[in-house]
């Protein structure tokens, strides 16, 4: 029996040496929920994948138009977050996120009777709404579930969700690449499947108990709480930095260096696997507030030195560029690990625990409008202005980080003057 123990990991049935590697969660939920989790983002990455062609190689709206309708649906879905949040607090995370999820799953079918542009804006608003409401239900329900340490568990998801998004994306490649009606409509559904998949093993996740409020508290602390609003301008801000290597960076490797075309892939593999490899490693020691906030300061900085190696490469040679370009692309992928691990930690720590859903929800929204601000402003600096823009995007991401533990400070002054 010994020998059977020593060789099994959490409930008699897992390796120890991959729960210990951090491969495996240690507990069912854990798992159950990656799973939930890790199918979710197979969706996520077909639909990114593929979702624009369909509609227009497919349904025949022009790219124009499509893009005003994903455009407007992601800044119209943004207003879910708070309210479904705060519903997740008083009904429990799990019930509200399972409705989210099929919610966008049904949503997501019913594009494929989409043929007009208003039917098209309808829709995606749907879908859009239902995917604010599931991220703000998450976060509750991550926390408590990756108790005692609730960001190297969300570190761990981010990592799986970074697989999962990949393979969605070869998948859909299969589709693009047949290029039929038939095809794109498959892709269509086999996201709704994924979602409904989701929701199904979500339902194998024990259900979180709200926290009650106090009785005297306001109905909306989120949008009281001056330090936590302005942290979500501060990491929606930070949080441009997606945006760099999926679109600024292809644009500037192809319009500016003398890299190769096919290494615009190759940088993206390279962030990829780094961020797989070690966000949770780099998770481990942020823990508290102090620490997530120092992890942002450090993130800016490098940031500045990320956006000052790439915006180097525009006047060297090509392998020169090449190795420029990598160096850059590492640099700033621990940067982004840094950021991710104290974004996931404030965005817990510094809200409290009978509002984690409101809070959250509000959190989601800088996160977003980040997406929406992003790719243009990167454009004009790094793309339109050349190497000074790339500097200017640097310095600002600097210096968001630099204000992040200020705020970390006053958001503690303030809950211990007002505790609740």
């Amino acid at each position: 029996m010994a020998g059977k123990g020593a060789g099994q990991g959490a409930e008699g049935r897992l390796p120890l040496w991959l729960v210990a590697r951090g491969l495996i969660p240690e507990t069912r939920s854990k798992r159950v929920f990656a799973a939930a989790t890790f199918v979710n983002q197979i969706g996520k990455g077909l639909f990114i994948a593929g979702a624009a062609l369909f509609f227009t190689r497919s349904v025949g709206i022009p790219v124009s138009q499509v893009g005003f309708a994903l455009g407007a649906a992601a800044l119209i879905g943004l207003v879910a977050g708070v309210p479904v949040g705060r519903l997740a607090d008083r009904r429990g995370p799990r019930e509200v996120f399972r409705i989210a999820v099929v919610v966008q799953a049904l949503a997501v079918a019913g594009l494929v009777f989409v043929h007009s542009l208003p039917a098209l804006i309808a829709v995606v608003c749907v879908v859009e709404l239902a995917t604010s409401a599931g991220t703000a239900a998450r976060g509750p329900l991550t926390r408590t579930l990756g108790a005692p340490n609730p960001t190297r568990y969300r570190s761990y998801l981010r990592a799986l969700n970074n697989i999962a998004v990949g393979c969605g994306a070869l998948a859909a490649g299969v589709a693009v690449q047949l290029d039929t009606r038939a095809a794109y409509v498959g892709l269509v559904l086999g996201t709704a499947v994924t979602f409904l998949v989701s929701a199904a093993l979500t339902s194998r996740v024990p259900s979180v108990s709200p926290v009650n409020a106090p009785a005297e508290g306001s109905r909306w602390p989120a949008l009281k709480d001056k330090p936590y609003v302005a942290l979500t301008a501060l990491d929606g801000i930070m949080t441009i930095q997606n945006q760099v290597l999926i679109f600024a960076l292809p644009l500037w490797i192809i319009g500016h260096t003398d890299a190769p075309r096919w290494f615009v892939g190759a940088s993206v593999a390279v962030n990829t696997a780094l961020v797989v490899c070690l966000q949770v490693r780099v998770s481990r020691g942020v823990d508290d507030n102090k620490a997530a906030g120092r992890a942002a300061r450090r993130a800016g900085v490098a940031f500045l030195l990320a956006t000052g190696l790439i915006a180097a490469a525009g006047d060297a040679p090509g392998r020169v560029a090449v190795a420029v370009v990598v160096l850059g692309v590492v640099v700033h992928t621990v940067g982004e690990l840094w950021h991710a691990a104290a974004a996931f930690e404030l965005s817990f720590g510094l809200a409290p625990e009978h509002a984690q859903g409101q809070y959250s929800g509000l959190f989601a929204i800088g996160q977003g409008l980040s997406n929406a601000i992003g790719p243009p402003l990167l454009g004009v600096l790094c793309i339109g202005w050349g190497e000074p823009g790339w500097l200017v995007v640097g310095a600002l991401l600097l210096v968001v980080g630099q204000f992040v533990p200020l705020v970390v400070n006053w958001s503690e002054r303030t809950h211990a003057r007002h505790p609740g």
